[in-house]
């Protein structure tokens, strides 16, 4: 699956977490840390929307986590939201995040997460910066976030752009995990913290 991603220089790959000779996931993770292939967006493609494959897929890298019963037009929306840089979690994959959140008390701002890696803090973000992080959580687009905090989408752009770039997040899904790491937004009580927009997640 990487060498087909170098080779035909894919903007979006449809990827099996369950493949011969390695996993879907550690294919991801050399996807997205390979500075050659900077920009190109992974989805993952699989029966297994359980809560530690959720997690680990995103923490790889990936944007997005799909069922394998997906209808066709539904694979053909989840390669258009991928390419357009937003987060695409399918209703289970989605269900299941929130579980792990739920039963690890929502992360804690400066621990570490599954594989070891610390999460990083907020404290590098400005108040604004972090409203917009718990909007995004909250599954809001940009459009929906301008018309909540009254600016133009260009301006939250902005801010989202800042916020990937001070956290280190290749996309609005890494942006998502950061929000529940550093507990900013915890399940069930919609956006906290230092973000007091009150979003539902």
């Amino acid at each position: 699956a990487v060498d087909v991603t170098r080779r035909e220089r894919a903007d979006v790959v449809l990827m099996d977490i369950r493949m011969p000779g390695t996993d879907g996931i550690a294919a991801t993770r050399e996807i997205c840390t390979d500075p050659a292939l900077a920009g190109v967006k992974v989805v993952i493609l699989t029966t297994f929307e359980q809560d530690e494959y959720v997690f680990r897929a995103l923490r790889a890298g990936a944007c997005g986590f799909l069922g394998k019963g997906a209808e066709p037009h539904e694979l053909l929306s989840a390669v258009r939201v991928a390419a357009a840089g937003d987060a695409l979690l399918s209703p289970a994959a989605a269900k299941g995040l929130i579980r792990r959140f739920r039963t690890h008390d929502g992360g804690t701002a400066g621990g570490a997460d599954g594989e070891g890696r610390p999460v990083p803090g907020l404290d590098v973000l400005t108040v604004r910066e972090r409203e917009v992080l718990a909007l995004i959580a909250g599954g809001l687009s940009n459009d929906e976030i301008a018309g909540r905090l009254t600016v133009s989408p260009l301006t939250v752009k902005t801010h989202v752009n800042r916020t990937m770039g001070k956290l280190g997040a290749r996309d609005r899904a890494q942006l998502v995990v950061a929000a529940y790491e550093s507990g900013l937004v915890r399940p069930g009580t919609g956006a906290g913290g230092d973000g007091g927009s009150g979003t539902s997640g």
